[in-house]
């Protein structure tokens, strides 16, 4: 199967709970990219989204979308066009570069909480060489954690007998002090559907044994891209 999916996108749900919902717009792409609607008060915010036949009515079930969020710099993803259809912003950190310049629905920027949700945000990596920008989401209230990159359920981010994955690209260094301080109770990642029973524990297993498994991740992305 391919890396990414194109052409007409088969919606499939993942992490439904009572107030909010995941989908793969792509489901037999290798890289499973994931998308997240949550509902707080009524308002409908959409993290980091693939578009997909069928995804209006799927946000519609859970109130009317206020904001589209990007969480990371390569994330664009279809963020302007969802954002443009429902005639609302695109929200981007306020510290994050390049992104809001490739978007034609207005951008809005966030600092350490997005708009008026009660999530709290912080930057999972911040650096130039290579390039990322990765921010993280946190609702304490839900105990909801949402990462779009450094963490991931999906084949090539985990080794043998991992749940979930550190990116490979970040395994040497792990976020390990930044994202190991939460206690969530679900955990929404940007390929792979989440984790929604003992996330905190699954967390710091995989950032903890992030370098230890470092051999068996790297064969498992060789594995899954040489499979494409």
């Amino acid at each position: 199967m391919p890396m990414k999916g194109s052409g007409r996108a088969n919606l499939r749900e993942i992490d439904r709970w009572e107030h909010g919902v995941g989908w793969l717009a792509h489901p037999d792409e290798s890289m499973q990219r994931a998308s997240h609607a949550v509902e707080i008060d009524g308002d409908v915010w959409v993290f980091d989204p693939v578009d997909a036949e069928g995804l209006d009515d799927l946000l519609a079930e859970l109130g009317d979308v206020a904001g589209v969020v990007v969480g990371l710099d390569r994330h664009k993803r279809d963020a302007d066009t969802i954002a443009t259809r429902h005639d609302v912003p695109v929200y981007v950190a306020s510290w994050m570069t390049g992104v809001a310049d490739d978007m034609d629905a207005p951008v809005e920027r966030f600092g350490t909480e997005l708009a008026t949700t009660g999530f709290q945000t912080f930057r999972v990596v911040d650096r130039t060489v290579p390039p990322w920008q990765e921010v993280g989401f946190y609702h304490d209230d839900s105990r909801t954690l949402i990462v779009p990159e450094a963490v991931g359920t999906v084949e090539y981010y985990c080794a043998a007998g991992e749940r979930l994955g550190v990116h490979p690209m970040l395994r040497p260094f792990p976020p390990r002090r930044v994202l190991s301080k939460f206690e969530p109770e679900r955990l929404l990642v940007g390929h792979g559907a989440g984790i929604t029973t003992n996330a905190g524990d699954e967390l710091r297993t995989a950032l903890s044994n992030a370098r230890k498994n470092l051999p068996s991740a790297y064969v498992s992305a060789f594995k899954s891209m040489v499979s494409d």
